[in-house]
Formats: structure tokens, C-alpha cells, sequence
């Protein structure tokens, strides 16, 4: 196993960079993180739609949110990999490809997350903003989103964690990921297939577990700055 490691770590890490494009680990944590950053403007304005007292935008945002967490991410993989192409007349790479599909999907998850946090916020809030004459877009951005965001942050960690996994499902159109640089050295190794892809899923456990690990510590924190204890 040490052995195995000392030859093939470096290739879980960063895949074949520097003689190749970034990979393994690291282009895992390039793609969902870059998809969350990109998802999270789209999901704000989604959110906040998901609330609003405007009847159109309520249910397009509705719509939006139940189409895209109703269909498996591979099914808009997929779709990017032969749409956008025939869209914009020209060939997407692989990885942007990827990111825009994940940038969909998540965006509808991050709605919701957006939406809950802003709707358990007490409603006397809103009423005592507009009494002291301020309107929605300033109640909104003042008062409900700072308060609602620093709430979000376990939430939001939480779903990078599902990102993270879920990035493991673009190794099918070549993103190269960590699930696409094991791929590489099990074709290298021939043998050991079991090895292989045990040592992935404990790079992810131990990955995954650590954020885990971290949005519960700010969760806890946030709890008891909540009470007044931090």
C-alpha cells in the first residue's frame, strides 16, 4: 500500500500537472468550489424570487428549483455536453462543460437554502424596518441577507461536501478529477482494481469528513454567538 501510495499519490493529488492539465484532488476542489461561486449569484436572485410576494417570479423561481433538483446531475451533464455546443457553434471543454452543468444543479439546492434562511427569520424584523420607512430592496439587503447568509454558512459548507461527491460523475465526459485519475492508474496498473478505488473513496472520506467536521464547528459557534456565549 506504502508503496503504491509513494508511485501514485502525486496522481490522486494534482493528476498529471505539471506536464498536463491540472487533476486528480485538486481539480476536484477547482470544479466544486469554481460551481458553487458560480452558483451562488444565480441561487441568491432564486432565493430571494422564492419569497417574494410577485406571483410570476415566485413560480418561475418555483419552477426552476423543482426542474433541476428533480433531474440526476449526469442527465444535465450530458445535456451541456452536446447542447452547448450546438448552441454557441464551437467545442466546450470538458471541464467548463462540467462547471456549467454543476452550476445549474446547484444552484437550485442553494435556493432553497437561501429561501429557508431567509424565511426563519423573525417576521417582526421585516414589519419594524417598514415601520421605520425603509423598503423592500433596503429591509432586504440591510437587514434580512447579512443576518440570513452568516446563518447559511454550516448550510452552505454542508453542500459543498455533496458538491464535492458529485463532481466525481464528470470523470464520464473527461473532466480530469480525482474518479478520472483513478481511472488512469487503474488502466496503468491493470491489476488491482480494489486498491485503486478504495484509496479514492478514503481520499474522499478523509476530505469530506474534515469539512463536515468544520461546518459543525461553525454551526456550534453560530449557536452560541446566537445565546450570547461567544
Amino acid at each position: 500500500m506504502i508503496d503504491f501510495l509513494s508511485t501514485y499519490g502525486l496522481m490522486f493529488l494534482v493528476g498529471s500537472w505539471p506536464h498536463g492539465p491540472l487533476g486528480g484532488f485538486a481539480g476536484t476542489l477547482l470544479l466544486a468550489g469554481l460551481g458553487l461561486m458560480g452558483a451562488f449569484p444565480i441561487a441568491l436572485l432564486i432565493g430571494v424570487a422564492r419569497t417574494s410576494s410577485i406571483r410570476a417570479l415566485k413560480i418561475g423561481a418555483t419552477v426552476w428549483v423543482y426542474t433541476f433538483r428533480s433531474i440526476p446531475l449526469i442527465m444535465i451533464i450530458f445535456w451541456a455536453y452536446f447542447l452547448l455546443p450546438t448552441l454557441i457553434g464551437t467545442e466546450v471543454p470538458a471541464f467548463s462543460t462540467a462547471l456549467c452543468a454543476i452550476i445549474i444543479y446547484e444552484s437550485a439546492f442553494l435556493a432553497e437554502i437561501i429561501r429557508a434562511g431567509l424565511e426563519a427569520l423573525p417576521a417582526g424584523q421585516v414589519e419594524a424596518s417598514r415601520a421605520l420607512g425603509l423598503g423592500y430592496f433596503k429591509t432586504l439587503l440591510s437587514i434580512q441577507l447579512p443576518q440570513a447568509l452568516s446563518n447559511m454558512i454550516p448550510s452552505l459548507l454542508n453542500q459543498f461536501v455533496s458538491t464535492i461527491k458529485a463532481t466525481s460523475i464528470a470523470y464520464i465526459i473527461g473532466v480530469q478529477e480525482a474518479s478520472f485519475s483513478a481511472q488512469q492508474i487503474n488502466s496503468i496498473e491493470l491489476t488491482g482494481t480494489l486498491r485503486t478505488y478504495m484509496i479514492l473513496a478514503l481520499f474522499y472520506f478523509f476530505l469530506c469528513a474534515l469539512l463536515s467536521k468544520l461546518a459543525k464547528v461553525l454551526e456550534t459557534h453560530l449557536d452560541n454567538k446566537r445565546i450570547g456565549l461567544a
